[in-house]
């Protein structure tokens, strides 16, 4: 029999694909990728455990394609933010409210199973230095907008940044405080850090309006 990519791919085939990548993918975002089968996820869509393998091979595979497809999506909003933003700051703020949203709403597991999935998490990392790259070109042209300091070296920075996320991920620091609370003070105090007092006015009233959005909507 054959499975993945040698399947003919009709329109109804392609939309049984995307539905499968779509409910995956919260599955695992909601529960870690290890607490869930290629079982569960026939479940959740009312197919075959043999019509799954026909569209994705296994487990790993279809991961890959979740990831992928949030990758897709991640490149699209930050195209239409820059799109429709006035400057680099505007732009990052943006960006980094998305993240805190993602962040929110994944489960804490999931970013420790992935690494358990070589070809997935080498791909990440891949993907993860490509975007650093594109996040000094930004913040080098944000010292050309006056938004941040021109005495900073944000290769380092931005390298410190990443092994505390990475830390916040493998530590029990979140069973103290929230993962949203710890993600934040990383996030805003990195931004305070590296802006200029123009950047930094920006800064606190998008935190002052973050903040106030976000009680409302736990009230």
């Amino acid at each position: 029999m054959k499975t993945g990519d040698n399947m003919k791919e009709t329109p109804s085939r392609l939309e049984l694909r995307e539905r499968i990548i779509d409910t995956a993918l919260q599955s695992f975002a909601t529960h870690g990728i290890k607490s869930i089968t290629m079982d569960d996820i026939a479940a959740a869509l009312g197919i075959s455990k043999r019509t799954l393998y026909e569209v994705f091979a296994d487990k790993e595979t279809l991961l890959m394609e979740c990831l992928l497809k949030a990758q897709r999506e991640g490149d699209a909003y930050v195209k239409d933010v820059y799109d429709k933003a006035s400057n680099v700051l505007e732009v990052l703020l943006k960006l980094y409210q998305r993240s805190i949203e993602k962040f929110h709403n994944t489960n804490k597991k999931f970013f420790e199973d992935i690494k358990k999935y070589p070809k997935v998490y080498d791909a990440l990392v891949k993907r993860r230095n490509r975007d650093s790259e594109e996040t000094i070109a930004f913040f080098k042209l944000g010292i050309k907008q006056g938004y941040f300091r021109d005495d900073v070296n944000f290769a380092i920075v931005n390298l410190l940044v990443r092994e505390q996320l990475d830390l916040l991920m493998n530590t029990d620091l979140c069973k103290e405080h929230s993962f949203l609370e710890v993600y934040e003070s990383i996030m805003f105090t990195y931004l305070r850090g590296i802006s200029t007092e123009k950047g930094a006015r920006k800064l606190e009233e998008f935190i002052q309006e973050y903040r106030q959005k976000r009680q409302a909507s736990t009230e």
